[in-house]
């Protein structure tokens, strides 16, 4: 019966743990703009802003769940829960601490890419089931940032597989004990963090929202909850990947004094301050610029770390 029940509590914890966090960091976000952008942040409902969450679920949940006419109305009903469940998916293979991790994959790491490759069917679905001209180049942006991005995520992982001789995620925060392997692959952890902004569609590579040309890209025909499970999912994303350059670069949960799953979650908050301060400071590339940094600069890069970690193993033996 214990079999049982500590995965269902291991399941429900992780779920309500990421969602409530999601929902935390609107809040944060808002607050950590206005202090580095020198202006007010949320101060109205409630003390400091506190229940503009609040505020703005009940302004989600009552508005008009309304379909355009002119939508595949399916295709554009089911868009938005495909990008929530597959990051919610993704959660299921992190270790927070030893013992606490939903499933422990030996291929862990293989599954966690699969599952964010399959977000992007969820913007192009999203754009092309709209009927609008704007969603749907919004959903082709998404499509090609993807594409291109998606390559050098995978390459600029496998110089800590290598090194970690394993793709379970335990193995490899494990096999960091002695030394983060964030000084042995700073390469490839610069690499990874730039295409987890791009993954995420964060500030300077919100190509296919891009307010000021796409009106809102592929979300621009959606509204009430399910424009805000596009918003959480964002925000599920953010987590997803500074939860997951933790993992594979700074430790995990390892850290002096303080219970691991502590050590995790600040870590974890540490990286999502840093995707906020991005969004504070830097402007939007332009789509030729985009693509031409990922493929001739992101690329190659990332080839070389592969080869110059696979060639130093080799001979350290």
């Amino acid at each position: 019966m214990q079999e049982i029940i500590k995965p269902v509590i291991t399941v429900i914890a992780v779920l309500l743990a990421v969602i409530g966090l999601a929902a935390g960091l609107i809040w944060l976000e808002r607050r950590l703009l206005g202090l580095w952008q020198d202006r007010y942040g949320p101060n109205r409902v409630g003390p400091f802003g506190l229940l503009q969450v609040a505020a703005d679920m009940i302004k989600i949940f009552t508005k008009e769940d309304w379909v355009p006419p002119f939508a595949d109305k399916p295709v554009f009903v089911l868009a938005p829960c495909v990008i929530v469940v597959t990051v919610l998916m993704s959660f299921a293979v992190i270790p927070f601490a030893p013992g606490i991790a939903v499933v422990n994959l030996n291929v862990g790491l293989l599954f966690l890419l699969a599952m964010s490759s399959l977000t992007v069917y969820s913007l192009t679905l999203a754009g092309w089931a709209s009927g609008s001209k704007y969603s749907l180049l919004g959903g082709l942006r998404a499509a090609a940032q993807m594409l291109g991005y998606e390559v050098f995520m995978g390459l600029s992982l496998m110089g800590v597989v290598i090194l970690a001789g394993s793709f379970d995620l335990r193995d490899i925060v494990e096999a960091q004990e002695e030394m983060w392997f964030c000084i042995p692959q700073f390469l490839g952890l610069v690499i990874f963090l730039v295409a987890g902004f791009a993954e995420t569609r964060r500030i300077p590579f919100d190509i296919p929202e891009a307010e000021s040309e796409l009106v809102a890209g592929y979300h621009t025909e959606y509204s009430g909850m399910k424009f805000g499970m596009f918003f959480v999912g964002e925000y599920l994303g953010i987590t997803l990947i500074s939860a997951l350059t933790v993992t594979l670069f700074f430790g995990g949960w390892s850290g002096p004094v303080l219970p691991p799953v502590i050590w995790f979650f600040l870590k974890t908050l540490f990286f999502i301050g840093l995707f906020i301060l991005v969004r504070a400071t830097l402007p939007r590339l332009r789509y030729d610029q985009l693509l031409v940094f990922g493929w001739k600069v992101m690329l190659p890069l990332s080839l070389l770390n592969l080869v110059a970690t696979g060639g130093i193993v080799l001979t350290i033996g």
